[in-house]
């Protein structure tokens, strides 16, 4: 049986603080090989996901991993210990970056290769792509069959009648087949994962499935309890699938350090856990690997590699798409309100990749106002640094049945609200509308002064128009937060 891993390093930019190995605060090139080493070895994560979307992204990091750290990787072998799983682009969706996802999969039995020069055996150390934005099992299928049929299929064609193959020219291409993992980011297809699985799997004879849901796009598309409930939903058709097909399959959650996000920090990584039982993988995102003390996060990413992944919890399907409907019309509402303050700050929101992220739903949906807004973690952040923590938002929809309702499915959600709350400043005068009366009911939190202090630094600097130092203010807030967004 082949080694499922339970924590995945990310390349998400949520950090303040930068990794000691960095050349600067924008990591790149090297310094993500090294920081895959670094998650290995030093923090114990057993997956990188090495995000091909959207940057120029090191192609040769098995050849480079393996000539630096031969001695590490000769004992915890890529592809059977460690794993370094790719993200690629969505051509129906990201049709300029469309090739890059070519490139990715040529570049799978090219690293094979480069393996095999080190280790002398046939374990693939890449064997797995995730899809963002999966809508339909056609679009997965299409990277298995073009991996299968025209990277690995073109060894067996001669040049010419007569000639040499192409695998007789420049050796096999390994390993013959992948995995395909989906990703799940927008509600009618986190709804539909279990039926888009199904199908995708239907031809395949594999020994287990990975399913990704995300869970900082859903929060910023649809509000904090609507993400919640949404993965609940999916995580729970899931295995319902698992049981009906006699496939097993392991889900993936993509939680941030914010509460928005997934409030996913070493301080509380075993709240998380309980909240998604049966989430397999979870990710550990820059924030939790740069902002918190080495020893804490080695201590719970371990306790994270020792649990067992138990069964979803059980939820009421059609309560909760009542309370989604409904809190997220409003958590719309309130966003469309407040997107020209949030794109003002964001603008002062430093960045911490040499890359850029995928467009958001709110980046071409014209159901929601055609607006356009910066990615989950940028968004986050400005509403953090105006002293608004987006989790309140929305919140003024729901009634007292449904907070009843809410308490007992999101397990968190008290503990949750209440960690965003200390950053909260009603002075800074940011909130919508309405929204007095649906915070009304969580007023046992406490304020972080100093965090208050420097988001009314920020509300006047932005109603003055004296922006020269927002970006210091914004990066003091973060590090007191432990995270940018």
């Amino acid at each position: 049986m082949t080694k499922i891993p339970k924590c995945m390093s990310t390349q998400h930019p949520d950090n303040v603080n930068s990794p000691f190995f960095a050349e600067n605060t924008e990591l790149g090139g090297e310094d993500e090989v090294q920081e895959a080493y670094y998650a290995f070895s030093h923090l114990g994560c057993d997956e990188q996901m090495w995000d091909c979307e959207g940057k120029e992204v090191d192609n040769f990091v098995v050849k480079k991993l393996w000539t630096k750290y031969e001695s590490f990787f000769l004992v915890k072998r890529l592809g059977r210990d460690v794993f370094i799983t790719l993200r690629g682009p969505n051509p129906t969706v990201e049709r300029g970056e469309a090739k890059i996802l070519l490139e990715t999969l040529e570049s799978i039995p090219r690293s094979f290769d480069a393996a095999k020069l080190f280790c002398q055996d046939d374990t693939p150390p890449i064997f797995e792509v995730i899809l963002p934005m999966t809508a339909s099992p056609k679009c997965l299928d299409r990277i298995y069959r073009y991996y299968c049929d025209f990277v690995v299929g073109k060894q067996n064609k001669p040049f010419r009648e007569g000639d040499i193959t192409i695998a007789e020219w420049i050796g096999e291409f390994k390993p013959e087949r992948i995995n395909v993992i989906p990703l799940f980011e927008d509600m009618e297809h986190t709804l539909d994962a279990h039926n888009i699985t199904k199908e995708y799997l239907q031809d395949k004879n594999v020994e287990y499935q990975r399913v990704f849901l995300a869970r900082s796009d859903p929060a910023m598309n649809y509000g904090l309890v609507s993400a919640v409930l949404l993965n609940k939903i999916a995580l729970q058709r899931l295995q319902r699938l698992s049981e009906d097909i006699g496939v097993k399959i392991y889900p993936i959650v993509g939680v941030g350090s914010a509460p928005f996000r997934g409030n996913f920090r070493p301080q509380t990584a075993e709240k998380v856990v309980e909240e998604y039982p049966s989430a397999h993988t979870f990710t550990v995102q820059s924030a939790f690997k740069y902002d918190n003390p080495p020893d804490e996060v080695r201590k719970a990413i371990k306790k994270l590699q020792e649990r067992k992944t138990g069964l979803p919890q059980e939820v009421d399907e059609e309560r909760c798409l009542e309370i989604i409907r409904k809190y997220s019309q409003e958590y719309q509402k309130q966003i469309i309100e407040l997107a020209p303050v949030i794109n003002k700050v964001a603008r002062y929101i430093p960045s911490r990749r040499k890359r850029k992220l995928h467009i958001g739903l709110f980046g071409y949906a014209r159901s929601i106002g055609g607006i356009i807004l910066p990615r989950a973690i940028t968004f986050t952040a400005a509403l953090y640094s105006i002293g608004l923590p987006p989790e309140i938002l929305g919140l003024n929809a729901l009634d007292e049945d449904d907070l009843q309702f809410i308490r007992e499915v999101y397990v968190n959600f008290e503990e949750d609200l209440r960690d965003s709350l200390r950053y909260f400043n009603p002075g800074a005068g940011f909130l919508p509308k309405g929204l007095e009366a649906g915070v009304g009911d969580f007023t046992d939190f406490e304020t972080d002064e100093e965090h208050k202090g420097i988001t009314d630094c920020i509300a006047g600097s932005l109603k003055g128009n004296k922006t020269e130092d927002l970006e210091e203010y914004v990066l003091r807030a973060a590090n007191l937060r432990k995270f940018l967004g």
